[in-house]
C-alpha cells in the first residue's frame, strides 16, 4: 500500500521506503528534448516505436506525443525482474505482431542496467532486417552494465540503485508516480 508523502517527501511501497530522485518537471523536460532529437533524425520516415512493457508504457506515451511526425506504435513484453533483483533470465512474454523488415525502428526501454534485456531483444530485431534501429532508454545505470549495448538517446544516467516511478514499479506499485524515486538505503534488506 502506498502512503502519502511524508514531510521529507519519502514514500512507502509495500515494505520499502523511497526518496525523491528526479522531479516530474525534470522528467517532462527531458522527454520533450528526446522527442525533439528523434524528430530531427527521423522526420523523413514513419518510424515504428516499439515499447518494451511494462515499465516503458508511460515514457513511450509521452515520447510519441513529443514526436510531432507520423509514427506507429507497437508493444513487446520482456521480463527479467523479480522484486528488486534481476533474475538474469530474459523471457519474452508478448512478442512483436508486426513485420519490421525494412522499417525504421525506435526501441523504447524504461531502464537499462546490465543491458541483458536490450542485448537479447536487439539480436531478435536485427535478425528480421529492419532499415534502422534507434534505441532510447529513459534511465541508464552505467555502473551496472554487463552487456555492450548502444543506447542512442538516454534520458538520465543514474547510480546503480533500485528506482520506481514514471512506469517503473516495485512489485506492482509506483508506476503512476510522476517522478523517479530511489530506494532509501536503510530500508534495503
Amino acid at each position: 500500500m502506498t502512503i502519502p508523502f511524508d514531510p521529507e517527501n519519502r514514500i512507502q511501497l509495500h515494505d520499502l521506503r523511497f526518496l525523491p530522485s528526479i522531479s516530474a518537471q525534470e522528467v517532462q523536460t527531458r522527454v520533450h528534448a528526446l522527442g525533439a532529437a528523434l524528430q530531427n533524425s527521423l522526420s523523413d520516415d514513419t518510424p515504428l516505436f516499439i515499447s518494451v512493457l511494462s515499465g516503458s508504457f508511460i515514457f513511450t506515451a509521452d515520447l510519441v506525443r513529443a514526436f510531432e511526425h507520423p509514427c506507429e506504435i507497437t508493444f513487446v513484453k520482456l521480463t527479467s525482474y523479480a522484486g528488486t533483483q534481476s533474475t538474469g533470465d530474459v523471457q519474452t512474454v508478448m512478442g512483436l505482431e508486426k513485420d519490421i523488415s525494412g522499417r525504421h525502428l525506435v526501441v523504447v526501454e524504461d531502464i537499462v542496467d546490465t543491458g541483458r534485456t536490450l542485448h537479447f531483444f536487439l539480436e531478435q530485431l536485427w535478425a528480421q532486417q529492419p532499415a534502422s534501429v534507434t534505441t532510447v532508454g529513459f534511465l541508464r545505470k552505467p555502473d551496472a552494465a554487463k552487456f555492450s549495448v548502444k543506447i542512442d538517446l538516454v534520458g538520465f544516467d543514474i547510480e546503480d540503485n533500485f528506482v520506481v516511478g514514471y512506469g517503473l514499479d516495485y512489485n506492482g506499485l509506483g508506476r503512476n508516480l510522476k517522478g523517479i524515486y530511489v530506494l532509501e538505503p536503510t530500508t534495503h534488506q
